[in-house]
């Protein structure tokens, strides 16, 4: 009995390790901030350089805020993370993606938008921190 209790315990620890290290990583403060900037300080995001080497594309004006297709490539060197925030949402952070070495900087994601606002992309490259934004108009709400 006591051998099947520890074969249970060792095989238990096995499958739920890949789940605390993703509690690790997730950072609940800045997926639950409901502004842009209080987001940004959870994620210890600061002096922001602007940049044109972050390109975004989204549609000028979505016919529903439900579904918006974002695509953000990063041409700045060393790309280590890619941050989504939409400040006028619920929850401003969309996404934050993490790159490891040579994986190439470009995330495509469906987002959800409120209403209309900047669709601000914050690009970490070692100490520093780079960022740029696209408007979209959004016709109809999609976070209902």
């Amino acid at each position: 009995m006591h051998r099947r209790n520890f074969l249970f315990g060792i095989l238990s620890a096995v499958l739920l390790a890949p789940f605390t290290a993703l509690a690790a990583v997730w950072n609940k403060a800045a997926f639950e901030a409901d502004k842009a900037d209080v987001a940004a300080k959870a994620l210890a995001i600061s002096d922001e350089i602007e940049s044109d080497q972050i390109q975004i594309t989204a549609p000028d004006r979505a016919e529903n805020g439900a579904i918006v297709q974002v695509e953000v490539r990063s041409a700045i060197a060393n790309t280590e993370a890619i941050a989504i925030l939409v400040d006028k949402n619920p929850t401003a952070l969309i996404a934050n993606f993490m790159f490891s070495n040579g994986a190439e900087p470009f995330v495509v994601t469906r987002i959800k938008m409120a209403e209309t606002s900047d669709i601000k992309v914050v690009v970490k490259s070692g100490d520093r921190y780079y960022t740029n934004s696209r408007n979209v108009v959004v016709l109809e709400n999609g976070c209902n």
